[in-house]
């Protein structure tokens, strides 16, 4: 990808990286809706990065890479967690599930993205959102 940006396991770091893609977003001109759906997916992708992958550890680091153009934005966020099995998710939209707070901010990923895969291990998320 064309820019890779190496942050702390910090939330104020997280806002900073994702501020800078989104300026990108808006240099291209995606429509509102699309920026919308960047930024919720980046933020919940550098949050669980930082909560759930480097567990807060201010020794952890977060690699954000991106690459934004008039066609598509593409975003990787790599932990340095144990990663994870999304495909172990629970439902957050199943019955038993509906007062448990884990598993939503995947579910709008997936919802918002036009593409969202991880790496085996599971400490990386991609994801891409095409504009038009």
């Amino acid at each position: 990808m064309g820019n890779t940006v190496v942050i702390p396991s910090d939330l104020k770091a997280a806002r900073k990286v994702a501020a800078e893609i989104l300026a990108e977003v808006e240099r291209f001109g995606y429509p509102e809706c699309s920026a919308f759906a960047i930024r919720l997916a980046l933020e919940e992708g550098l949050n669980n990065a930082i909560r759930h992958g480097n567990g807060y550890d201010p020794d952890k680091t977060v690699e954000v890479s991106y690459d934004v153009t008039a066609q598509r934005a593409a975003i990787a966020i790599t932990d340095e967690g144990q990663g994870f099995d999304p495909g172990c998710v629970p439902d957050p939209t199943a019955d038993e599930n509906i007062h448990r707070p884990c598993g939503r901010g995947i579910m709008l990923i997936r919802a918002y993205m036009d593409d969202v895969s991880y790496n085996d291990r599971g400490n990386q998320l991609r994801m891409v959102k095409n504009n038009g």
